[in-house]
């Protein structure tokens, strides 16, 4: 029997806000949801992050010591969880069934994360949307992308950004920006390529987990990555 693949997708919380830059733009919401459906009805299994600069960072609430970092960090995976909380909802109503798994206990509103029921949720076809960050300060979203693919076996992390790739510099700032089809671990950690944080890809690494770095808003895009094709995005790996 053939297995099936299983992917966590990791979606920045800015790409939410569209145009306005803040909070949630459900039509961009809606976009996210279909072309998760599309990967469901391809018998893919789908995990999600989000994270939450739409709402706040932690670092930016902290930056004038008022808030502490650690403060101002949970404050962030609040913010997760109200991306969290949208997204299920967005899924639901294009006829997904879904679980929300949070590292911060909220009974109220979602399940407590537990690897072994996030495992039984994606094997039942459930898309899993794991919140809150590592439930940890100090930790980007990109940080816990990486640790939930590496708990639930992902065959690899897929990072949806507004570019369609991996660049030596922003291609929206410069007209000569070179697109990276493919690097290494360790090239992705060099200072001057900001795939996602150096914690982040080190996990990676060491788990020999390819992350691929692809444009969000290109329709099909995840399905086409998921099937080999590859000619619109970067991928890291050994």
């Amino acid at each position: 029997m053939k297995k099936r693949k299983r992917v966590l997708v990791k979606f920045s919380g800015e790409a939410l806000a569209g145009a306005n830059g803040f909070g949630i733009d459900t039509v961009i919401l809606k976009f996210i949801a279909n072309e998760i459906k599309t990967l469901i009805e391809n018998s893919i299994e789908v995990g999600i992050v989000i994270g939450g600069g739409n709402i706040i960072r932690g670092v930016s609430a902290a930056k004038d010591g008022i808030i502490k970092r650690s403060s101002g960090d949970y404050m962030g995976m609040l913010s997760t969880v109200i991306n969290s909380i949208a997204m299920q909802e967005a899924l639901e109503h294009v006829g997904i069934d879904v679980r929300v798994q949070s590292a911060i206990k909220m009974e109220a509103i979602c399940e407590t994360f537990i690897v072994r029921r996030a495992k039984r949720h994606l094997e039942k076809g459930r898309v899993v949307i794991f919140a809150a960050g590592t439930g940890n300060p100090f930790f980007t979203t990109d940080t816990a992308a990486t640790l939930r693919a590496v708990e639930i076996d992902a065959d690899m992390i897929i990072k949806a950004t507004k570019v369609d790739g991996v660049y030596d510099k922003d291609p929206n700032m410069f007209i000569d920006a070179q697109k990276y089809e493919e690097l290494t671990y360790d090239m992705a950690m060099n200072d001057n390529i900001k795939v996602m944080d150096d914690t982040s890809i080190a996990l990676a690494k060491d788990n020999s987990l390819p992350i691929i770095v692809c444009n969000m808003f290109k329709e099909n895009n995840l399905l086409d990555i998921l099937e080999g094709d590859y000619s619109t995005c970067s991928v890291v790996k050994k």
